[in-house]
């Protein structure tokens, strides 16, 4: 039974953090351990599941930030201790890390790919020293091996979904209660975390363009801003300052939830409108609750759904075109089911989590059966 380390940067349980969960928790024949924070959303969710979590070779007890030579050491000695057969980092950023720690460990590294940004020359020497990269789309391994990513260890293995908890027909009608939406108004939904990438800028301007015809529109934000750089600090302030504006009363900023599914139930529509996607959690999500999609045609996002019969994909960035999107949906019952019929067969038979977690377990096992280049375990070069 192979046993697969884990590794996790931050507390938080996002989109990236759900994915590989809903695949190792499909793979009982794997033993799986994880380095992370010790305290957090990440943190209650490994131990629900059942993964024994180790303190992050990252970070100082009290939270301070190794620098990346110490954090280094600290991982091979780690991964050497628990007796993992393999490690995985499950970001870009930690990718890199296992990549660069690779020649001084006796097991292989493997890495997500889970963001479309350009690389340094560094960053892609580090992330090439993993045997295996896992983009989550065709876009995202196109976009990396453009920049310099090695084509022959670069695979796609597509996110999955729970198509169980994630299901056309559900009712919650609590949910209208709590926030004060009537049960014949329309609802769209929105979900990510609140910084320039996903737009929620752009859907403020749409609204706004929409409010005179749809007086009675609610929308829903679900999602928060981690990032503390005062630049994004402002963004929020002035997406929430746009709401307020154009739908007063009827914005309902409700931070991170978990109760996706109740959620996305007691929405009408989905609308995405971020500038880059590399394959978004939350459009299989909708799509597997039956939803109809108001997307933007970025990264990965038209390998999920295809415009006209599964989706409405709008160019990034477009409120006009976007606006126009919505308007058409929230005027056509009948378009807004005949879309959300066609993207719950479309993650039926292609993004089921189980196929998933069987496409990753594949391409580990190939890894595991590699044999290990000469010179590993090493001494890692820190300089």
């Amino acid at each position: 039974m192979p046993r697969v380390a884990l590794l996790f940067e931050y507390p938080t349980l996002l989109g990236g953090e759900r994915s590989l969960l809903a695949s190792v928790e499909r793979l009982p024949q794997h033993q799986f351990l994880a380095f992370a924070p010790q305290a957090g959303p990440l943190a209650d969710a490994l131990r629900e599941h059942g993964i024994e979590c180790f303190p992050s070779p990252l970070f100082e007890e009290n939270g301070e930030r190794l620098p990346r030579p110490l954090a280094a050491s600290r991982l091979i000695d780690a991964v050497q201790s628990c007796g993992a057969d393999l490690l995985h980092g499950n970001s870009l950023a930690m990718g890199r890390l296992t990549g660069a720690v690779a020649s001084g460990l006796s097991v292989p590294c493997t890495a997500h790919l889970r963001d479309i940004i350009g690389l340094s020359k560094t960053a892609i020497a580090d992330l090439n020293g993993n045997a295996r990269l896992l983009a989550v789309s065709d876009a995202t391994r196109a976009f990396h091996v453009a920049q310099g990513l090695d084509q022959n260890r670069t695979v796609v293995v597509y996110n999955g979904v729970d198509l169980d908890r994630f299901r056309p027909g559900r009712r919650a009608p609590h949910i209208r209660r709590e926030l004060g939406i009537p049960e014949d108004a329309l609802a769209a939904l929105t979900v990510g975390q609140i910084g320039l990438r996903k737009g929620w800028d752009v859907l403020a301007e749409a609204i706004g363009l929409l409010s005179e015809a749809w007086p009675a529109l609610h929308v829903l934000l679900v999602g928060e801003r981690y990032a503390t750089k005062a630049e994004t600090v402002e963004y929020e302030r002035s997406v929430r300052a746009k709401f307020d504006k154009v739908l007063p009363g009827r914005a309902h900023f409700l931070g991170s939830r978990s109760d996706m599914p109740e959620l996305m139930s007691a929405a009408d529509l989905l609308v995405h409108p971020a500038r880059q996607e590399p394959f978004g959690r939350v459009l299989l999500e909708a799509a597997a609750s039956g939803l109809p999609i108001v997307a933007t045609n970025v990264g990965g996002t038209p390998e999920m759904v295809e415009d006209g019969v599964s989706a409405r994909l709008v160019p990034p960035g477009d409120a006009t075109s976007f606006a126009q999107a919505i308007a058409d949906l929230l005027s056509d019952a009948d378009q807004r089911a005949r879309l959300g019929h066609a993207a719950r067969r479309t993650v039926e038979a292609r993004f089921p989590a189980e196929t998933a977690a069987r496409a990753l377990a594949k391409d580990w096992h190939s890894v595991l059966s590699e044999p290990r280049p000469s010179g590993s375990a090493g001494q890692l070069e820190t300089a």
